[in-house]
C-alpha cells in the first residue's frame, strides 16, 4: 500500500496518482517516457517482411467505393442495391453506407444521399433527392434518374469524392 502524503488516503502499490484527492504519489518520479532514436526506428524497418499482402476484399464484392480523401476503401458484397448517406442524431433515418465518419456532414451529405444497384450487367447511381446534389465526373446528376457507372467513376456526394470500383465478372 502507498499512503499518500497530502490526505493520508491507503492506495493500491503501484498506483501513480491517489484515488482520492490526486495528488501523485512517491515513487512516480522514476517513470519515464522511453525514448526512441532514428537508428532505432529504421531497424524496426528493415527487420520488416517486405512481401507483406495487402488485405484482401471479400470475393463476392461486386463494388468497392473508394473515398478519394481519406484512402479508404469499402467494399460491398450480398446485395443488389445500397442507400449511401450519413446518420444524424435523433433521425429514423438509417443509411446502407454511413459515411459520417469521413467528414460526411462536412462535406454537404444528406442523411439519405443516393443509391447505387446493380441489374443485370449494369451498374446505377441515383441521386435522391439530396440538398448537395450528386455528382459524376464532374457533372451533376437529375434528382431521381438513374446513371450508368463504370470502373473508375468518381461520384461526388457534396464534396464528398467517391471512386467507384466494379469488379468485372
Amino acid at each position: 500500500m502507498i499512503i499518500c502524503s497530502n490526505c493520508q488516503h491507503e492506495n493500491v502499490s503501484g498506483t501513480l496518482f491517489c484515488a482520492e484527492c490526486g495528488t501523485q504519489l512517491e515513487g512516480s518520479e522514476g517513470l519515464t517516457t522511453q525514448s526512441i532514436d532514428q537508428d532505432q526506428i529504421a531497424d524496426d524497418l528493415r527487420k520488416r517482411p517486405a512481401n507483406i499482402e495487402p488485405p484482401s476484399s471479400p470475393t463476392n464484392s461486386w463494388l468497392s467505393l473508394h473515398l478519394m480523401d481519406s484512402g479508404k476503401i469499402l467494399p460491398l458484397a450480398s446485395r443488389n442495391e445500397f442507400t449511401m448517406g450519413r446518420l444524424s442524431e435523433g433521425q429514423p433515418i438509417m443509411p446502407d453506407i454511413d459515411l459520417t465518419p469521413y467528414q460526411a456532414y462536412a462535406s454537404g451529405v444528406s442523411r439519405l444521399h443516393a443509391v447505387v444497384k446493380r441489374d443485370a450487367d449494369h451498374t446505377v447511381v441515383m441521386d435522391l433527392g439530396s440538398s448537395n446534389g450528386t455528382y459524376l465526373n464532374g457533372r451533376r446528376l437529375n434528382p431521381h434518374t438513374e446513371e450508368e457507372l463504370k470502373h473508375g467513376d468518381v461520384v461526388a456526394l457534396g464534396k464528398l469524392k467517391i471512386q467507384v470500383l466494379l469488379r468485372s465478372g
